[in-house]
């Protein structure tokens, strides 16, 4: 889910660019932003805390797939390598990309390889598949092609895309929070959500959540330093003195318990455990070749979207919207998605919990560093770093959601329908169908065909008529047996 926006920042107003005071500074332009090393850690922090889940959830949905031999991926060489990319990834985004975006393993990219490429290879098979997908990335970064697609999307339409983003992390906050659940198949209705369990607010660990969210609006609202964080923390506090004297049944993922051994040893068994071609022989080249294509649409696209979104809600963009030394930053997300095939975490990619920090006012790498740090630090400290119930963190993603919407709408041109209504079906696609590459898609796709329609079609880039077509393309392979 994995993924993935203009808004005001729950910190206090940028400041005015400064000198730098220290060579930290002008190495990550910090002052230049209008930013602090303070709210730099602090939006490294908010961030690991707002997606360590996927420490834990990457692990349960590799580990319980098996390849075409029967084969299932270890559980603990699983979050080794799941802490050991993202760390890596992320740092380098911080230090090379210089932007506040952390990545880790793609959720979505990793039920394709689980359910999609290892039952119809081996594991390293369908590894190398994703290696291959990173590669291919990382070629369309050094072309310029990638960058010239971005370019491509109107100012309208990555607002649309900043929206949907926000909506849908905060549905993200919502379901993994448990105010939100899905309607079983068995009850037969064509609703798919309900409020909490059976349509009831009910358990200790849903009014955390509320609490939470409270919690940081208020904080946000008296434009308390910190905000997101503060509350991060306190909610755990008060989850674990819950967790103490209740019987909870169920937190989810991780359940808010000081851990009887913090300290674990990584294990880097699955570290390079690839077969960049081998998945050719099992499926076939033309399928093969489609196996690869899909993961690269997903990583592309998905990242896209997130770096747009992030790239607003930090005010990194220029007055046209575009993203300064974005070249840089797509380039190490290439490497993220090569990097998790190397590694068997699958697919990593641009993490639209990178808000939380943007949240608290994180404008630099230095903030992607702090959190890459402590990716490293819970190579060893695994235990720590996954008693953060998602109830406490959570309702960082529901405040965030706000704020990009109430940042971006009024920038849309609600007049034009030709890019209204590409900007309404992309924000509203992305939580609907659970994905960040489904809105690009369909956005792109009706900004297309609308422009033509009204006989604009001159006004609409070359680069974007291609990505359309290749959208089309890939909603249409189960239609034509290509999947």
């Amino acid at each position: 889910m994995s993924t993935t926006a203009a808004a005001k920042a729950p910190a206090p107003e940028p400041q005015v660019p400064q000198e730098p005071s220290s060579g930290l500074d002008r190495f990550f332009r910090i002052s230049e932003r209008g930013s602090t090393v303070a709210r730099e850690v602090r939006g490294g922090f908010a961030t690991f805390f707002a997606m360590a889940y996927i420490i834990v959830l990457n692990p349960i949905i590799l580990g319980s797939a098996k390849d075409m031999y029967g084969h299932q991926l270890d559980s603990g060489q699983l979050v080794t390598a799941t802490v050991l990319t993202a760390a890596f990834s992320t740092l380098l985004m911080g230090v090379i990309g210089n932007v506040p975006i952390a990545l880790a393993a793609g959720l979505g990219v990793n039920t394709v390889v689980a359910l999609q490429l290892a039952p119809r290879m081996s594991w390293p098979d369908a590894m190398g598949m994703v290696v291959l997908a990173g590669i291919v990335v990382m070629l369309l970064v050094a072309t310029g092609l990638r960058e010239r697609v971005m370019n491509a999307v109107p100012v309208g339409l990555r607002k649309g895309i900043a929206i949907g983003i926000g909506l849908f992390i905060m549905l993200i906050g919502l379901v993994d929070s448990g105010f939100v659940s899905r309607i079983p198949d068995a009850a037969h209705t064509t609703v798919p959500l309900q409020l909490g369990t059976g349509g009831h607010l009910l358990g200790w660990p849903v009014l955390v959540f509320a609490l939470g969210t409270l919690l940081t609006l208020a904080l946000i609202i008296r434009k308390v330093p910190g905000a997101i964080l503060i509350s991060i923390v306190a909610m755990t506090v008060v989850a674990m003195v819950i967790n103490a004297v209740a019987d909870i049944p169920s937190w989810g993922l991780t359940t808010p318990k000081w851990p009887g051994n913090p300290v674990e040893p990584p294990d880097f068994g699955l570290v390079g455990e690839v077969s960049l071609f081998g998945g050719f022989a099992k499926v076939g080249y033309l399928t093969g070749a489609l196996f690869v294509f899909t993961v690269l649409l997903s990583c592309f696209f998905d990242a896209m979207g997130t770096i747009l979104g992030v790239g607003d809600e930090a005010k990194l963009t220029d007055k046209d919207g575009n993203f300064p030394g974005i070249n840089k930053v797509l380039l190490v997300d290439g490497l993220a998605v090569a990097s998790g095939g190397a590694t068997s975490s699958s697919a990593t990619t641009c993490f639209v919990e990178s808000t939380a920090g943007v949240g608290e006012g994180a404008r630099t790498g230095l903030a992607s560093v702090v959190t890459g740090g402590l990716f490293s630090v819970a190579l060893f400290l695994t235990p720590l770093a996954t008693m953060v119930p998602s109830q406490a963190a959570t309702p960082a993603l529901l405040a965030v959601g706000f704020l990009i919407l109430a940042g971006s709408v009024k920038d849309i041109d609600w007049a034009d329908y030709t890019i209204a209504v590409p900007a309404f079906l992309a924000m509203t696609m992305m939580p609907f169908t659970y994905s960040i590459t489904n809105g690009i898609g369909i956005g792109f796709i009706s900004f297309s065909v609308l422009r033509l329609a009204a006989g604009r079609g001159r006004e609409v880039p070359v680069a974007m008529y291609a990505v359309s077509a290749i959208f089309v393309f890939y909603y249409a392979m189960p239609a034509l047996g290509l999947t």
